[in-house]
């Protein structure tokens, strides 16, 4: 079974989607409409922007997203999935890319949820760090008995796992972890704790405008970061929305769980090629590549 699998939040690079744009007069046409939609020119950052630019999360969430469902999209009768994944961000190019979401509804919520994790980075300082070499029941153990706010937000594959909270919080887990064997404990920089309790304020705001989107059931399953679990039920995929801003990016327990399903082949759509190599950190024999239009 062919898996298709949609990058999250920093994959993106200057001059993303430019080949697309140039190439295709559909993708070119998904592109304006998505400026019209936005009310300003994204085209122009992702294409000859600055790095600085494309890392403000109200750009860069709509820009990995617009890349990768204009991929979807261009790749025609050569897109067909028989399961799909999205790395946070990415569920949402893959609700989309799936027929689950429309291109315009699943762009407005791609911005109101940019605006919103930014609105909420800004209430309370706070950071992520990613840990290196450690067991997933350690890091959740160590986190646990802190008493500031820090949870794991990112299973990306078996020994990476990113944590998320507090300052303190992260700056305490880390001394503990690289003391129980880490054999990195790096912070990361982002603008705030992303998949934790530090979210509400977003996940409340993005709630309203979700209950309010039609959700159509998607051309094949799509697994959802919450639980890792494949749905094609509209009112769950809707509820595992809202969830999956306070809670965990299960990525590792998504690609076992796609592979013990019948995953042949897992094909990245969008920028760069991160969770290839996340793929290939669960089963290093598993084929995988980048969509590309001829």
């Amino acid at each position: 079974m062919k898996a298709y699998i949609f990058p999250g939040q920093g994959a993106q690079f200057v001059g993303m989607g430019k080949d697309l744009y140039e190439k295709s007069e559909q993708a070119r046409a998904l592109f304006e409409q998505a400026n019209e939609i936005l009310g300003f020119r994204i085209t122009d950052l992702m294409f000859d922007g600055t790095d600085e630019d494309l890392k403000q999360t109200n750009v860069t969430q709509p820009a990995i997203f617009l890349h990768s469902v204009i991929l979807a999209s261009v790749l025609g009768d050569d897109f067909k999935p028989e399961m799909a994944a999205g790395h946070s961000l990415g569920e949402f190019s893959a609700l989309v890319a799936c027929k689950s979401l429309s291109f315009e509804d699943g762009l407005r919520l791609v911005a109101a949820r940019a605006n919103a994790m930014q609105k909420a980075c800004l209430i309370q300082p706070s950071t992520m760090a990613a840990i290196i070499g450690l067991d997933d029941f350690t890091v959740e153990d160590i986190c646990h008995r802190i008493s500031d706010i820090v949870v794991p937000a990112n299973y990306n594959c078996p020994g990476q796992l990113v944590i998320s909270g507090t300052i303190a919080g992260v700056d305490k887990a880390c001394e503990e972890l690289t003391a129980a064997g880490a054999k990195r404990a790096l912070k990361l920089n982002v603008g705030g704790a992303f998949h934790s309790p530090l979210m509400e304020a977003a996940r409340v705001e993005l709630e309203h405008a979700i209950v309010n989107t039609v959700v159509n059931e998607p051309i094949c399953p799509v697994y959802q970061n919450i639980d890792a679990k494949p749905y094609t039920d509209p009112a769950m995929i809707k509820h595992n929305l809202i969830a999956q801003l306070t809670g965990p990016v299960r990525w590792t327990q998504t690609v076992k769980h796609m592979m013990e399903d019948g995953a042949t082949s897992f094909t990245e759509v969008g920028p760069g090629s991160v969770l290839q190599g996340l793929v290939k950190k669960v089963d290093r024999h598993m084929p995988t590549e980048s969509a590309a239009i001829q």
